[in-house]
């Protein structure tokens, strides 16, 4: 007998390239597990990356690179919804009718804007403004009442619980789900500069496809404990970014490079090389699936196209309860 779903999850994903470890861990990781007791529906957001995306000349390769890692992560599209935000045109108009219950100072007020203006001064745009609108309509698009999300998410997802019922109550209207925050595991990973969140835009991330020659170059590049001068110096782990991966990669070496840190036994160097050895080892089977479904670029695409039909099924039946609540001509 199938189990029952405990609901329906959504998330979406910027395709900034090809994956890496921040997005992994961050997100991806969670979305393959709640596919065992949620109905899940993950959206490669291409709309939304134009908001700080000025030259599209890589977009469609990086849709491609991005399902690519997903399934190759263990996205299941046989009872998973994997789909490109575009392809459901539904959306702009879901996002364009929440913009007119959407306050402009609160907008301008979140801090992930504020992030946003700092790392893209010379491309403050409205789309990147109303960038949680069109993050409300994803996400209630499709009815979903889980949404998982990082810390640094949090306030989107609790803009979209308020656009929720800013929206119900001026029209009189139940139409529109109300979402519930759903924590991820690890809530931020940093970059390999120890100080901001992993992102290709800082160019402090690892690559999830990348060879094993060029992941060990960038955990050679890690920041460590900055009193750490020496080798001689005794190290702390608790403030150190490598050791903060080993928790998670090297399970069998992890209390040994605690131990071996803090009496300076082992060395800066020789912990990065460890934890470079072991991180190639957890993702090769991951390096050798991706490859596998690139031998085949069309089913991916297929894959694609077959989840934008899915989802346009729910967006529709959505869209015409939408357009009654607001009013609007039949």
């Amino acid at each position: 007998m199938t189990t029952p779903k405990k609901g329906r999850v959504f998330s979406g994903i910027r395709p900034t390239g090809r994956a890496h470890l921040g997005n992994y861990l961050g997100a991806i990781q969670n979305y393959v597990a709640l596919q065992d007791d949620y109905e899940c529906v993950y959206c490669i957001v291409d709309i939304h990356a134009l908001t700080t995306v000025e030259d599209t000349a890589n977009l469609r390769q990086n849709v491609y690179d991005m399902a690519l890692d997903l399934l190759a992560a263990g996205i299941r599209p046989e009872e998973t919804i994997l789909f490109v935000q575009s392809h459901v045109p539904q959306v702009m108009e879901l996002h364009t009718m929440l913009s007119m219950v959407s306050p402009l100072g609160k907008l301008t007020d979140l801090p992930t804007f504020k992030d946003m203006v700092r790392q893209h001064p010379h491309n403050v745009n409205y789309g990147l403004v109303g960038y949680p609108v069109l993050m409300t309509a994803d996400i209630v698009l499709y009815k979903s009442n889980i949404v998982p999300v990082g810390i640094d998410q949090a306030p989107h997802v609790e803009f979209a619980r308020e656009t929720v019922r800013s929206f119900n109550f001026r029209y009189n209207t139940n139409v529109l789900v109300e979402p519930e925050m759903k924590n991820t595991i690890i809530p931020k990973v940093l970059g390999i500069d120890g100080k901001e969140k992993m992102s290709k835009s800082l160019n402090n991330h690892i690559e999830l496809a990348a060879t094993p020659e060029e992941t060990q170059k960038r955990v050679m590049e890690m920041v460590t404990d900055p009193q750490r001068l020496r080798r001689s110096d005794p190290g702390r782990p608790e403030v150190c970014n490598v050791f903060s991966m080993h928790k998670i990669f090297s399970p069998d070496d992890v209390a040994m490079v605690d131990v071996e840190c803090r009496r300076a036994g082992i060395g800066c160097v020789d912990c990065k090389k460890l934890l470079a050895k072991n991180l190639n080892a957890s993702l090769s089977p991951f390096r050798a699936r991706r490859a596998e479904l690139a031998q085949n670029p069309e089913g991916v695409i297929d894959i694609l196209h077959d989840g934008a039909r899915r989802a346009r099924e729910i967006a529709e039946q959505t869209m015409v309860a939408v357009r009654d609540a607001v009013g609007l001509p039949k």
